[in-house]
């Protein structure tokens, strides 16, 4: 395992400005696969990560 891998939890906590790239996608891909199962809050989230990933390319 990663340690240097930063758990949803840390991240959460933070701008999604401040997340690595490899975070974003990770996430925005974990998400997405839940989508049938993710609470509003989830999918508050998941839109973040896809404006943070827009805004970066």
């Amino acid at each position: 395992m990663d340690t240097s891998r930063r758990d949803f939890t840390e991240l959460s906590m933070m701008s999604k400005t401040k997340w690595h790239d490899d975070e974003l996608y990770y996430f925005q891909h974990a998400l997405s696969q839940l989508l049938p199962y993710v609470n509003p809050e989830g999918l508050s989230i998941l839109h973040e990560i896809n404006k943070e990933m827009q805004s970066r390319d």
